[in-house]
């Protein structure tokens, strides 16, 4: 019997979704206007996350709920490391940490991943699904906003282990509905899901004060180099 969870997941976090899609930074990206800095930044966020949600799906992968979602085919780690080698060099692992908003969206997950197994599929539909609908979009904007060559930084978008996107889509959305999950179980998914966007929506706040320093730097510097030139 279907639980309907795919349309409820879709439904209930609406608002969650649009409160993280408004948050500056993501306004910005989405209008073209992308910081190397914040935006390299990101990518190192997003590898601890990732990280720490495939690892624990790896040990909860035969949890009755997480066998359903078990794709590794939307795997994000190695693709993020491809990336991080092109920003930051070969010695990328040791460049990187973890913001301070990163790191309590890591804890939450290995947390739940070690007590309550089935909140995992909130983080995996949050975002992978996310990130397979609107990879190319984002991918296209980043490309051309810091004129990336070829494919170069941008692997994180590529998801080539998937021939179709719909039909792909489609069998998660099925695969989501036919967990045997009970009301309650169902209810805590959802506000698990909910979660899953205000941790997001806190990294994309971070790296919005980020590039505002940034701005501000610049400004100051810009002001500056104008005063000594009628000086």
């Amino acid at each position: 019997m279907s639980t309907n969870l795919a349309q409820q997941l879709r439904e209930k976090t609406t608002k969650s979704h649009s409160m993280a899609e408004n948050v500056s930074f993501v306004k910005s990206f989405l209008g073209g206007v992308v910081d190397k800095k914040s935006y390299r930044q990101l990518i190192a966020n997003l590898y601890f996350i990732y990280e720490a949600i495939e690892e624990e799906i790896e040990q909860n992968k035969k949890n009755f709920a997480v066998s359903a979602i078990y794709f590794p085919q939307l795997y994000r780690k190695e693709s993020l490391a491809s990336d991080l080698n092109y920003y930051y060099g070969d010695n990328w692992l040791n460049e990187i940490e973890p913001s301070a908003a990163t790191q309590i969206y890591v804890d939450r997950i290995h947390n739940i991943g070690y007590s309550n197994p089935e909140l995992l599929i909130s983080h995996s539909y949050t975002r992978y699904i996310g990130d397979l609908s609107g990879g190319q979009i984002l991918k296209k904007i980043a490309q051309n906003a810091m004129q990336l060559n070829d494919n170069q930084g941008i692997s994180f978008y590529d998801f080539d282990l998937i021939d179709n996107e719909k039909v792909f889509k489609n069998l998660y959305r099925q695969s989501l509905n036919n967990i045997p999950l009970n009301k309650k179980q169902i209810e805590q998914i959802i506000a698990e899901a909910n979660i899953a966007f205000t941790l997001n929506m806190k990294i994309f706040q971070e790296l919005n004060s980020n590039l505002i320093k940034i701005m501000v730097m610049f400004l100051i510097s810009s002001v500056n180099n104008l005063s000594k030139k009628f000086l």
